[in-house]
């Protein structure tokens, strides 16, 4: 098996042919990376999005509550990633309390 090669620039991808929509991995973001997005087509009618790519953490806690390897996250020394912020630990909790979505008025 060869090892995941991650996209240019990008911190954290998802392959959303193996993603449930189980959500565990937004559970454990504490940047407030990660959302769930309605999906009708998908199994659980939704499905994973990247909503704040620059406040990734690299921390790797998604990449590993995981249960269907689904969601990779780049390698530090590969990607410079960004510092925990108030700011994104603000849109982790409004998206853990609106059902792990992120808030259609959030930031506006």
């Amino acid at each position: 098996m060869s090892k995941m090669v991650a996209p240019e620039n990008t911190p954290v991808w998802v392959n959303e042919s193996r993603c449930k929509a189980c959500d565990m991995c937004v559970d454990v973001c504490p940047a407030g990376v990660l959302s769930m997005r309605s999906e009708p087509g998908s199994t659980l009618g939704a499905m994973i999005s990247i909503v704040a790519l620059e406040s990734c953490i690299g921390c790797n806690e998604c990449e590993l509550a995981c249960p269907d390897f689904a969601i990779y996250v780049a390698d530090k020394s590969e990607y410079k990633f960004a510092k925990l912020t108030d700011e994104a630990k603000a849109r982790a909790e409004a998206i853990l309390n609106n059902n792990y979505r992120l808030p259609e008025n959030y930031g506006k």
